[in-house]
């Protein structure tokens, strides 16, 4: 990437300013009992800025949010990406020691928080994280600076978006941990520009976007914030997540599109609401981050109409690799539910094995990809950078196949793949055999030593309400549609599988109840 600025592509920073300046009196966000227009989240950004700058928080300073939807996340978000600091989410859930492992290794400064939930957390990281100089609460807190008096010192100015290089770190985003201790993905300026672009030129967004946001504004939400404002729509964020909230957002505010992971998805389904709720307005709803059930899909398709696109990809390429538009989410054609779509044409993505060559075609192998959607390595890891970059791609962990019509298929992750009896089993494959069981609601696959085995298959599902799931007819759904090696050696019903901070099942977590403390995970 060139440094000179005449080959700089417009970044964050500047698609902010500009989608501000927009437009003045029009709704930018509805959040609780406020009603912002984009002239409002504008000079309020100016003044957050400004405070920002006053504590010497600017361009590239390595700054932490911690809160959950209110109004002043979005404020300060606008204020982050004009500025040019390099943010770091930590996760509402997360535990103590969660957030002081990815405070300390991102060596934050800054910490901006909501004083009513995480203020007791604030002290506690500031004694643990030596490198933290400033904590800004919203609203009055004892050691704290209050951020929004602070901003009320200063006028509104025009915005001006800080001189930012393409390959300067815009971010540093950890990753969930399914697979291991949490890495830091340094996300440069240019991955989250091209992925709003990539988002503008492909997801099929209404034509007037009332955007519901249901996740917190300060993860994957605010990837949804940019494209909102460049075509002129508003936000609508919700305080917590429940099916009836949800279904009540829609109706009242005739929401147009939002975004949700398959597991709240599955809540929508699963409630009485789903039957009875006007959502006539919902033209698209996005869907990603983990793989969706094709059966409870084809299931929301039959309730809803066509409104589902699936969006594919990872923390190290965000989002944006591949996309099952609306019109692919075809009941004809059920088995390209299970399929995450078209790669995109803005990144290069290759099915390589373990040689780094392309594999032949209809057969798996690692999707990996190259563009400049894609990290720029891991915060001090140079080991594990040099190994998912090696032969020069970004090897994404995925094993994905296409079919004959070019859509891809992913398979499973390369590090969940089971060896039961010396044969590779893809738990993906038999997860979705389960889920088309009328009774099950979710389920999950993982191995478990097995003396016999090696590892054996085990099923962890959750019942639908109302519904009573056998074991043994799960197991033989599953022989009959994969065979023997792959049929559940054993089948565990719950009440709910773990999930990630991200929405997504942890089979680590899930794992280590079977696996103990033994210090291999392969057996």
């Amino acid at each position: 990437m060139s440094s000179d600025p005449i080959y700089h592509q417009p970044l964050m920073g500047q698609m902010v300013v500009e989608g501000l300046n927009r437009y003045d009196e029009r709704p930018c966000l509805f959040l609780g009992e406020t009603i912002a227009s984009y002239r409002e989240v504008r000079e309020r950004a100016s003044q957050f800025i400004q405070a920002l700058a006053s504590k010497g928080v600017g361009k590239g300073s390595p700054v932490a949010v911690l809160s959950a939807n209110r109004p002043e996340v979005l404020y300060n978000m606008a204020a982050m990406m004009v500025s040019g600091c390099r943010g770091t989410p930590l996760h509402p859930l997360g535990s103590l020691d969660d957030h002081a492992y990815v405070c300390n290794d991102a060596k934050i400064e800054t910490i901006v928080y909501d004083p009513g939930l995480f203020g007791e957390r604030a002290h506690e990281l500031k004694e643990q994280v030596p490198s933290l100089k400033n904590l800004l609460a919203f609203g009055p807190h004892e050691r704290a600076d209050d951020y929004g008096a602070l901003a009320d010192r200063f006028t509104a100015q025009p915005l001006v978006a800080a001189e930012v290089d393409p390959d300067d770190a815009g971010a540093l985003i950890y990753t969930g941990g399914t697979t291991g201790k949490p890495k830091g993905v340094v996300s440069p300026a240019r991955s989250a520009a091209t992925m709003t672009m990539i988002q503008m030129a492909e997801w099929e967004f209404p034509e007037e976007i009332r955007m519901l946001v249901a996740t917190p504004l300060s993860h994957a939400a605010g990837a949804l914030f940019v494209p909102t404002l460049l075509k002129g729509g508003a936000l609508y964020a919700m305080q917590g997540f429940s099916a009836e909230e949800f279904f009540g957002m829609i109706e009242k505010h005739k929401i147009t599109t939002t975004f949700l992971v398959p597991v709240m998805i599955y809540v929508m389904l699963d409630s009485p609401l789903a039957e009875t709720a006007d959502i006539s307005s919902l033209e698209t709803l996005v869907y990603g981050a983990s793989a969706m059930s094709p059966t409870r899909l084809a299931e929301g398709i039959k309730k809803w109409g066509p409104i589902f696109f699936q969006c594919y990809g990872q923390s190290e390429a965000p989002m944006v690799l591949a996309h099952l538009k609306k019109a692919d989410h075809d009941l004809d054609k059920p088995e390209r539910l299970a399929s995450c779509g078209r790669p995109t044409p803005w990144v290069r993505l290759a099915l390589l094995d373990d040689d780094n060559n392309e594999v032949a075609a209809g057969e798996a192998g690692e999707i990996c990809v190259r563009g400049p959607l894609v990290m720029s390595g891991y915060h001090g890891l140079p080991d594990q950078t040099a190994e998912v970059f090696a032969g020069g791609w970004l090897h994404t962990g995925d094993v994905g196949r296409y079919d004959e019509d070019g859509f891809l298929y992913i398979v499973d992750r390369k590090k969940d793949m089971i060896v039961t009896g010396g044969f590779n089993v893809f738990p993906r494959e038999i997860e979705d055999v389960i889920a088309t069981h009328p009774a099950v609601a979710q389920v999950a696959v993982v191995g478990v030593p097995d003396d016999t085995w090696g590892e054996a298959v085990k099923a962890v599902v959750v019942a639908r309400p109302g519904q009573t799931v056998d074991p043994a007819e799960l197991k033989a759904l599953v022989k009959k549609a994969k065979g023997s090696v792959q049929a559940p050696k054993s089948v565990d019903v719950v009440d709910a599988i773990p999930c990630s901070p991200l929405g997504k099942p942890d089979k680590k977590a899930l794992r280590e109840q079977f696996w103990g403390d033994r210090e291999r995970r392969v057996n």
